[in-house]
């Protein structure tokens, strides 16, 4: 079904029901940007539909809804600990189409990725509705449509805002009651072209990439910032931390903080030996995982194409281009043989 309601409306509708559902979205925070006057964009709760950010990419992804960069597991006193409750209501999370199929992509880390799923993860998976934003035209950076993550089929609405009115579509029988207005006759945009292509081997021999020549660029040009993984809409990672009070070293809290591959000590293990040390086999652990190993395990390929790794490096290292060099690679050594 398809409507077409006015801002103001939109407004009042989302206001009516915030007492059952979080409406979060992508929001410009002035002056909180790379630089002291610039503004980033990402996730927060939203009253209005014109506090939403719908002509550029976020900085930050829809993943922090569900993953949160700091989440207390449970806190504990002598014998006793206690798992922190959260906000009961459902989340209304607007996305565009990379970011969905970016969450699915985290789905089979949590949810499919051995016997029981990751209760932390689930509680707050279950609980979020999807709104489809689309894309009038591809961003900078952008290769969604290499990946194929360009469209998605997985919403419950789809929103589009013209001249002062919101088209809705709704797929979720839960809004039809909700959600009511004109019939209206419309499409969610999707791109179909992006300005950055990648194309990946049809077969590789990982243990040829892993020695190839082209990481060794990375050795110097990588600063081991960690800022691609944080931006990225598929990295899962986490390490965990236990902050224990002063007054008490019984009594404390257990806390998973998000971890990024790309920094120093990520793959160190019990007896100081580091098997990635330099920051070209981050680069390339990284990329393959991206562009090979994940798809190998779970069918499709981890990245979605987004390109926000590439928008935050501030040494404009491309992981386009550093999966475009793997083919090539590939490529020499297949006309070699």
């Amino acid at each position: 079904m398809k409507i077409k309601i006015t801002t103001q409306e939109f407004d009042n509708i989302i206001n009516s029901i915030k007492d059952k559902y979080k409406v979060i979205a992508p929001v410009s925070i002035p002056y909180a940007g790379q630089y002291s006057d610039t503004d980033v964009i990402r996730y927060e709760e939203v009253k209005s539909i014109n506090e939403i950010e719908f002509k550029r990419k976020s900085h930050f992804t829809a993943k922090e809804v569900v993953m949160p960069v700091t989440e207390t597991l449970f806190y504990y006193t002598e014998g006793e600990y206690k798992i922190p409750t959260i906000d009961e209501r459902k989340m209304l999370v607007f996305m565009r189409s990379c970011d969905v199929n970016g969450l699915h992509r985290i789905d089979n880390v949590y949810l499919k990725n051995g016997k029981e799923p990751d209760y932390y993860y689930k509680r707050l998976r279950d609980k979020v509705k999807i709104v489809l934003i689309g894309c009038e035209q591809s961003f900078r950076n952008c290769f969604c449509v290499s990946f194929g993550t360009n469209t998605t089929e997985d919403y419950s609405l789809g929103v589009k805002v013209n001249k002062g009115d919101v088209y809705i579509e709704i797929k979720d029988d839960e809004f039809k009651d909700i959600f009511v207005g004109e019939k209206a006759d419309f499409n969610i945009d999707f791109v179909t072209s992006n300005d950055v292509k990648v194309t990946l081997p049809e077969k590789l021999n990982p243990l040829e990439v892993a020695e190839a020549e082209l990481w060794r660029e990375y050795d110097y040009r990588c600063i081991a910032c960690g800022r691609c993984n944080l931006s990225c809409p598929t990295c899962s990672c986490y390490t965990m931390q236990d902050i224990v009070s002063r007054e008490n070293p019984r009594c404390g809290e257990r806390r998973r903080v998000g971890a990024s591959c790309q920094i120093p000590g990520f793959s160190l293990m019990a007896g100081g030996h580091d098997v990635r040390v330099r920051n070209g086999d981050r680069m390339r652990y990284r990329t393959m995982h991206k562009m090979y190993d994940y798809g190998e395990r779970f069918g499709p390929q981890m990245c979605i194409g987004c390109g926000r790794c590439d928008d935050v490096c501030p040494q404009y290292i491309s992981i386009s281009t550093a999966m475009n060099k793997v083919t090539q690679f590939v490529k020499s050594k297949q006309r070699e043989e």
